[in-house]
Order: C-alpha cells, then sequence, then structure tokens
C-alpha cells in the first residue's frame, strides 16, 4: 500500500534493514536515514507492504530534474519475506504510483541487484548509460553514502557498479501506443 502517516513508526526498522542487506550483500547500498524515510512516508511517496502487522518490506518515489525524473528507489525486503515474489509486487506497486502520480516523469533506478534489473526489465526499464538519467546534483549526493562512490566520481558521473535503468513517461507511453494504432490502422 501507498505508505502514509501512520506507518512512520516503521523508519528506523527500514533504515536498520538497509543497513543489514548492505553488510550481507557487501555490495554499494546507498545509506538512509529514518529522517529521510520519514518524510518519504509523509509526503506520499513510499510504498509499504506488511505480513499481518509485521514489515516486510519498503520502497519509496523521488522526483528530480523539475519533475522530468523519478527514481524507484530504496527497495527492501525484510529477510524472512525473500524468495515469495514480494519485491516484484513491491515494484510493481511503486511504479504504478510513479506513473500515477507523476505521469510525465521518466521513471529510472540505480542497482546492483540481478533480481532487481530483472524486476525492472519486466516493468518496462531498459538499461541506460548514467548520461540519460537526471544530472541533477542532488541526486548524485544521495550516492555519497554509497561505498562505489569513489568509483562513480573518478569516471565522472558516467559509470559504477551500478546498472542505470529508464522507464519512459506514462506521456510517452501513451503518445507510442496512439502513434502505433494510427500506423496499424493506415496499412
Amino acid at each position: 500500500m501507498v505508505a502514509g502517516p501512520e506507518h512512520v513508526k516503521y523508519a528506523e526498522a527500514i533504515c536498520f534493514n538497509y543497513h543489514e542487506s548492505a553488510k550481507a550483500r557487501g555490495t554499494g547500498i546507498a545509506e538512509r536515514k529514518p529522517e529521510y524515510i520519514t518524510e518519504k512516508i509523509n509526503k506520499g511517496n513510499g510504498v509499504i507492504a506488511f505480513h499481518g502487522d509485521q514489515l516486510a518490506g519498503f520502497c519509496y518515489i523521488e522526483t528530480w530534474s523539475h519533475g522530468r525524473y523519478v527514481a524507484n528507489s530504496g527497495l527492501i525486503i525484510v529477510p524472512a519475506f525473500r524468495k515469495q515474489g514480494l519485491a516484484r509486487r513491491l515494484k510493481a506497486k511503486v511504479f504504478e504510483h510513479s506513473r500515477s502520480k507523476f505521469p510525465q516523469a521518466k521513471v529510472f533506478g540505480i542497482t546492483t541487484s540481478l533480481a532487481v534489473m530483472k524486476i525492472n526489465s519486466q516493468l518496462g526499464y531498459q538499461p541506460v548509460t548514467f548520461s540519460e538519467l537526471t544530472q541533477d546534483d542532488a541526486f548524485w549526493e544521495g550516492c555519497k553514502s554509497c561505498p562505489n562512490y569513489d568509483i562513480l566520481m573518478r569516471n565522472e558521473r558516467r559509470l559504477c557498479l551500478c546498472t542505470a535503468m529508464l522507464a519512459p513517461s506514462q506521456e510517452e507511453m501513451e503518445y507510442d501506443l496512439s502513434n502505433l494504432i494510427i500506423s496499424d490502422n493506415a496499412k
């Protein structure tokens, strides 16, 4: 479900899970603070999953470049709920929420996770170079807490261990579909 103010109490647990996942995977995961997660929840920019009343997962959206880009970020599944398809459902929900809330925005994410890349591909994302993402400095500031930040900066924000993936905006998709229908009818 889309997270609301009643879910703020889970912000610390979400951040704890980010930290533990980063340690366990040994790959770059940017650190997040409970205040940051609280802000996402209070703005209606988070999607949260439960099993009963137990936190099972979370993901949030962030806008960049004056709303032209939306990042789906911070996907975390509590270990007890992994390998059950929850990540796929959560990513689909945050993608749908992004598209409905910001239909003009291109949706993107960066990840080192093969599982997330597969899910993103199923949702319509395509791998792209970092130059196709927002160039908003504030976005790249968020990478500072990642252990791979030096790689990103050494390569002038063009290359990192993460894979960048981008989906067209809802408006672009509708335009492409309408042109496809017109083209098919012209035959």
